[in-house]
């Protein structure tokens, strides 16, 4: 494990952390398929433990023991306080950073091969709700997760930190759009149920009585919920009932209600 110690923010060693955005990391040319940043021991031990490969590692004196046995052969640069929040323009309390390698993008098909409950994540743009949908996944019992082109990144750091890591523990994936993607999932006999507010949906606890066997979990958007081609492509259209006057829930939410109800 190489230790180096830095003093000066400006160190072109540390332009990893100082000189680039999540969108410029996964756009970094060398080395192919870009970046990402992993912060906190937890997180990144998680990130170690699913095959990910880190190219350096940033932290403070006092959290070096934290990432000796995650290291390896990449360097891990040791700064202050200070130069930590200069470098990264925030106060860096959660211990370490590193910058992680991208892994490559499994097919769809080799992530659904042996799933029973896959959720499915539409167009969701805000990285806090994508963290939280992958907790849910994780905690609640699904097997894999899949997410639109158009979907946040889960592996932007807000959506890692929201996720407490979980973004590696469950096998996840790009899907294509739908006339492609649709096809995908049928041809790995997954039933494809979407949640939305229709008329005629399924009451989500009527669904679970009698769900297939395989099920595809389709979650939409924030504001519009899913797209006329998600649920064109559906085989089933499912409600979770609400009392209140209220009429739906925050996505992540809605994901953890379906996904506990069909464990």
């Amino acid at each position: 494990m190489p230790v180096i110690r830095i003093d000066d923010a400006t160190d072109p060693r540390l332009s990893d952390y100082r000189d680039l955005t999540d969108v410029a990391l996964r756009r970094v040319l060398e080395p192919a398929g870009g970046l990402y940043i992993a912060e906190s021991a937890k997180v990144i031990s998680r990130a170690h433990a699913a095959g990910h490969r880190a190219r350096s590692f940033l932290v403070q004196e006092k959290w070096l023991p934290d990432v000796a046995d995650l290291a390896g052969d990449a360097p891990v640069f040791v700064v202050s306080d200070e130069v930590a929040e200069q470098v990264t323009g925030y106060a860096v309390h959660r211990g370490a950073l590193a910058a992680m390698h991208r892994p490559v993008t499994a097919p769809v098909s080799e992530i659904v091969a042996d799933a029973r409950l896959v959720l499915v994540l539409e167009d969701i743009v805000d990285h806090t709700n994508v963290g939280a949908a992958f907790r849910a996944a994780a905690g609640l019992g699904a097997d894999a997760v899949l997410v639109s082109e158009r979907c946040a990144d889960p592996l932007y750091r807000r959506s890692v930190r929201v996720s407490m890591g979980t973004v590696f523990q469950v096998p996840w994936t790009r899907l294509p759009a739908w006339p492609e993607a649709a096809p995908l999932l049928h041809e790995a006999g997954l039933h494809l149920a979407a949640l939305a507010l229709a008329d005629g949906a399924v009451p989500l606890d009527e669904f679970a009585a009698a769900r297939p066997d395989r099920v595809a979990l389709l979650m939409g958007t924030e504001g519009d919920g899913l797209s006329r081609r998600a649920l064109a492509v559906a085989d089933t259209v499912v409600t979770i009932p609400m009392a209140g006057g209220v009429d739906s829930l925050n996505v992540a939410a809605a994901a953890a209600v379906s996904l506990w109800a069909l464990r």
